[in-house]
């Protein structure tokens, strides 16, 4: 059985990068935070989300992404954020925050209830493009990120692994560490062949996925 190699994903052309820059010049507003699937707002445009374990980087992704500083929120305690949370890019697209995952402290029925309201709203949400697995560059995929993946491959949900705090990382240790993602995502038939590497500090990678989430219509 092949499996497949997983590479960096090559660097868009003149044209997707300005139409991934339009896209995101666009105002990026907060929605709302929904903790149950009839709160969620009318499914009237595509909506990509993006899922990471504590401290991956998640808010700064965002941030970097709509170029809008505190727009996601990083908090300061691991876990507060029991909610999946809605910004608008645009008037075209949502971009979903589902909430973090992989907290030692948080209770056993505050877990169970983040499982069952992700699976529910990645199982029934046809609005859904793609998600994005956030694995952060220093320590590649652990125990959790993989439950995260086997959720996607059971809701059938296309799913991209996007490596962060690629600045943190010197790179005879970054290929060690892609080398243990790459078996990793060889494992789950939802992932998307190809991993984009990013520095939200540097802004690294940052216009490559944009333009990535601007050709998913």
């Amino acid at each position: 059985m092949s499996t497949l190699p997983f590479p960096l994903v090559e660097d868009p052309d003149k044209f997707a990068l300005e139409r991934g820059r339009k896209l995101f010049a666009g105002q990026s507003e907060f929605v709302k935070g929904v903790v149950a699937m009839n709160g969620l707002p009318t499914p009237d445009r595509l909506e990509v989300c993006f899922a990471g374990r504590s401290n991956v980087g998640k808010s700064s992704l965002i941030n970097a992404l709509t170029g809008t500083k505190g727009l996601a929120r990083a908090s300061n305690t691991p876990g507060r954020t029991q909610e999946i949370n809605f910004f608008t890019q645009g008037p075209e697209l949502y971009l979903v925050d589902l909430p973090g995952y992989g907290y030692a402290n948080a209770p056993v029925k505050v877990v169970e209830k983040w499982q069952r309201l992700l699976k529910e709203y990645l199982s029934g949400r046809q609005t859904l493009r793609r998600a994005f697995v956030l694995i952060d560059s220093r320590h590649g995929v652990k125990p959790v990120d993989a439950e995260i993946m086997k959720l996607l491959d059971s809701s059938a949900v296309t799913f991209q692994c996007v490596m962060t705090k690629a600045d943190k990382v010197k790179a005879n240790d970054r290929q060690k560490v892609l080398d243990q993602v790459r078996g990793a995502l060889s494992k789950h038939p939802a992932a998307y062949p190809e991993i984009v590497l990013t520095s939200s500090e540097k802004g690294d990678g940052i216009p490559t996925l944009r333009s990535i989430i601007a050709h998913l219509e």
